[in-house]
């Protein structure tokens, strides 16, 4: 397939920029000929201008009362015709330019199928902070992850052995844009809380988290009882973190077939 000359570079600045930006990002940002950001901060905002004048927010595309499904539509417009146009273009977003980020996913697509080249590169996730700052490894228990409307509406289901994420929390059952800084519906998390319930007992402790935006300041981590969770201060922002209930059932039919059933042994009889 023939290539065009216009590019396209998703990229992601970390949830505090610019200390988690990575060199190569603040590259392509400083080269691009065309740079649209998506940071809701007015302080990312200034610095990603200071690297590049030729930057334009894309946050005025968002109003009261519209369909985000519609906003992001004309995001990825702005993206793909300036790409058209033989621009070197890049898009930069908070955190990682691939999670939850409907309009670089759809662009990197879009103008991949027409013959551009179009890339993205990784960058630190608001769930690498929460690890981090929790103190979790998501490899010991395991990990799911969910966005929070997802979870309800698909009856998703918990593994009360594993650890559970479900992201944006403060914004279930809305598909506009609203303003307030608290929830956008405190109604759906009324309801989350009702199933949750169903599996987890009320007095199970779960965190309602945002990572730090600036280095000066900390991460916010609430510690709530799950039957109060819907008393907890939650924003748009806010990720709810529910830890293991329980400790997953060894199967020693597996076990024996792997040949690990005498290791197994060994570890628990100990060296005397």
């Amino acid at each position: 397939m023939k290539r065009h000359r216009g590019s396209f570079s998703a990229l992601g600045i970390g949830i505090r920029a610019p200390s988690q930006t990575t060199p190569e990002a603040s590259a392509r940002i400083k080269r691009a000929e065309k740079v649209f950001s998506l940071v809701a901060d007015p302080l990312a905002e200034y610095w990603i201008s200071s690297l590049n004048q030729n930057t334009e927010s894309l946050g005025a595309l968002y109003s009261v009362g519209k369909d985000r499904r519609d906003t992001y539509r004309e995001m990825v417009e702005r993206i793909v015709d300036a790409v058209r146009a033989g621009l070197r273009v890049c898009a930069v977003a908070y955190g990682h330019p691939g999670v939850a980020a409907y309009p670089l996913h759809e662009s990197v697509r879009r103008l991949r199928a027409e013959g551009f080249d179009a890339e993205m590169l990784p960058g630190i996730s608001a769930e690498d902070c929460l690890f981090a700052d929790l103190g979790i490894d998501p490899i010991v228990g395991g990990c799911r992850s969910y966005e929070a409307t997802d979870f309800l509406v698909h009856s998703r289901g918990v593994d009360t052995a594993g650890n559970l994420i479900l992201w944006q929390v403060g914004a279930i059952a809305e598909t506009g844009f609203k303003l307030e800084r608290g929830a956008w519906n405190p109604h759906g998390i009324a309801v989350l809380t009702e199933v949750l319930l169903e599996t987890y007992p009320p007095n199970h402790e779960v965190i309602v988290y945002e990572a730090a935006q600036l280095p000066v300041c900390e991460a916010l981590i609430q510690r709530v009882a799950l039957a109060s969770l819907p008393e907890a201060h939650i924003t748009p922002m806010s990720t709810l973190f529910v830890p293991p209930l329980s400790k997953p059932a060894v199967d020693q039919t597996m076990l024996r077939r792997l040949g690990m059933a005498k290791k197994v042994v060994a570890r628990a009889g100990g060296s005397g």
